[in-house]
């Protein structure tokens, strides 16, 4: 009876007053729902004494009291990302189009993160950026059992993000599945391709062609993505609620200090040098995406944008500065 009023009254107290408590005491996390065959393990410390709870990621927050993204939405940062658009005719004009898709997650106060987007549940080719459904399946299923983290596993899950090598991408399809594939991005715990919202994130045949092909069940889109669910993608796995916290730890390990310094890398170089930045972009002929999630002192934040320009990458670098410039404003 004590733990349950102890606990009752947590999820009672201010978001603030929580993560001030976790930056004083140790818990264990709450189990995410599995996957059906996925082992729960015991719940494992989600705090280390003496370290500031916003200093490393995954966040050390137990999964009930974290909103979900689709209950983030804000109207000022809403209306803040809309003046960030129209202060281009060009951007407006894509956006119109449904060929401009731009997805903001302010996360400077994690417990009361905003959440913004334009064209959010648009859902576009994603050229290489939907690798990061490849990596989540390649976690579930270590987790599960049935794929083996060997050194040549390890060494393709790295390339296939930090240099988007196809080659590597496509060995680890193959030994995931595309089925499994497409079953984890619609497992009910993830709902990281969600046919009654637009869809999302989707990997229906191997990288570089070749292989057997499954498109997604609303567009029949090979490799494709909406802001909306890649937003939520790093949302939940800065919380650690991609697969476990501990699988969840090793995909961030993964995504950090990307190796391509191009479209929003080329800006974070320059304006924040020292920030950890976790990122997966993609670009093929005229499609060009990019996305980021940024972890320092002054910039907690995810961004999402997907194009169809020629001048898809100087756009998302344009973008991404005046972004940037302004969540650090908030801040």
């Amino acid at each position: 009876m004590k733990k349950f009023t102890a606990y009752s009254l947590l999820i009672s107290m201010s978001s603030i007053l929580i993560v001030f408590f976790f930056t004083l005491t140790s818990w264990s996390s709450v189990p995410s729902t599995s996957l059906p065959g996925n082992p729960v393990g015991k719940a494992e410390a989600v705090a280390n004494p003496g370290h500031p709870v916003l200093d490393h990621l995954p966040l050390p927050v137990p999964e009930g009291v974290v909103k979900p993204l689709e209950a983030l939405k804000d109207q000022e940062l809403q209306d803040q990302l809309e003046t960030i658009l129209n202060s281009d005719r060009r951007w407006m004009e894509l956006a119109r189009n449904k060929s401009l898709s731009i997805g903001v997650v302010d996360m400077y106060d994690p417990m009361n993160s905003r959440f913004a987007a334009i064209n959010g549940n648009h859902m576009m080719y994603a050229a290489s950026l939907p690798k990061i459904a490849v990596l989540l399946a390649s976690e579930e299923a270590i987790a599960q059992g049935t794929l083996q983290e060997t050194p040549e596993v390890k060494q393709d899950m790295k390339w296939m993000i930090a240099k988007s090598s196809n080659e590597a991408a496509s060995r680890m399809i193959q030994r995931v599945g595309i089925g499994q594939i497409a079953r984890v991005l619609q497992h009910p715990s993830y709902k990281l391709y969600d046919k009654d919202n637009g869809g999302g994130l989707w990997v229906g045949k191997p990288y570089g062609g070749g292989g057997t092909r499954m498109g997604d069940p609303l567009k029949n889109l090979s490799h494709a993505a909406s802001v909306e669910q890649v937003c939520k993608y790093y949302y939940k796995l800065a919380f650690g609620q991609l697969v476990n916290p501990e699988r969840s730890r090793d995909m961030l390990q993964i995504l950090v200090d990307p190796q391509l310094h191009h479209k929003f890398v080329s800006v974070l170089d320059r304006v924040a040098p020292k920030a950890k930045v976790y990122r997966k972009s993609g670009t093929w002929e005229n499609w060009h995406a990019d996305s980021a999630l940024v972890w320092d002192d002054s910039r907690r934040y995810i961004v999402v944008a997907l194009a169809m320009d020629s001048q898809g990458e100087k756009l998302l670098r344009d973008l991404m500065l005046k972004i940037d410039s302004a969540l650090v404003a908030n801040g």
